[in-house]
């Protein structure tokens, strides 16, 4: 048997991957996070299957059931939200799959970001605004952000910030990057990207954090600060460009 941790996409049902949705057809298990996966997609399991909400369960809870799938012959799917890639808390259950011996796979998914892009329809990386993202959190009292990856550090770069479970400390966030970034700097909030009851915030740096307030804005949602959710005027890439060296095929 095998454990497949499979990227759910950022809410909406059908922005799961087609391996996505072929992979969790063949399971006979299925673990989810209740709260934040679509139960639409629960209807892609087989008639048959075991299906188990992980939003109450603790780690050594969830690990019990991919070991008791293993024992008992049977393929897991492991519905995490957006990409396992980011802010999934994959890390820790593949590390129990090591030491107990259960082999396992990963499926990738649409991160909340992309989404989110896509609902504000901009591109993140613009020629000559910026060529750089930086995918991040602010820390808390459950945990600490690693010495070096503050915002007040990372803002120093310019670079489009993306901030993930930080819509509840807005107020922090402008705080720390009104310095690097200036009050007109563009920004913009999206919760619940992808999904009928998606919400978009667009203002400057120094207006988003009562924007956000306003609407009720408090989690399921992602950050963008960067000057390249507003360019407008920039040098068109290389890639398309007439003058660039093209060989035939």
């Amino acid at each position: 048997m095998t454990v497949y941790f499979i990227g759910a996409g950022p809410g909406a049902a059908d922005l799961i991957t087609v391996r996505g949705a072929r992979t969790l057809a063949s399971c006979q298990v299925c673990l989810y996070a209740g709260s934040l996966v679509p139960r639409e997609l629960l209807a892609e399991c087989p008639p048959d299957a075991r299906l188990v909400d992980t939003a109450q369960l603790n780690l050594d809870e969830i690990i019990a059931e991919l070991v008791r799938a293993h024992e008992e012959g049977l393929d897991v799917a492991r519905l995490h939200s957006g990409d396992p890639s980011v802010f999934s808390a994959v890390a820790e259950q593949m590390r129990r799959l090591d030491a107990a011996g259960v082999p396992y796979e990963v499926v990738p998914g649409v991160p909340a970001f992309a989404a989110a892009a896509a609902s504000l329809k901009r591109e993140l990386t613009v020629p000559t605004v910026g060529q750089t993202v930086i995918l991040t959190r602010v820390a808390n009292r459950a945990t600490a952000m690693p010495e070096g990856e503050d915002l007040a550090t990372l803002g120093r770069s310019g670079a489009l910030i993306v901030l993930h479970l930080a819509a509840q400390y807005v107020d922090r966030v402008v705080a720390e990057l009104l310095p690097h970034y200036g009050a007109d700097c563009p920004a913009a909030v999206v919760a619940y990207a992808s999904r009928p009851d998606e919400v978009i915030i667009r203002g400057a740096l120094d207006e988003i954090a009562p924007k956000v307030k306003a609407a009720g804005v408090l989690r399921t949602a992602v950050i963008m600060v960067g000057r390249t959710l507003g360019a407008q005027q920039f040098r068109d890439s290389h890639l398309y460009s007439p003058g660039r060296e093209r060989h035939a095929r």
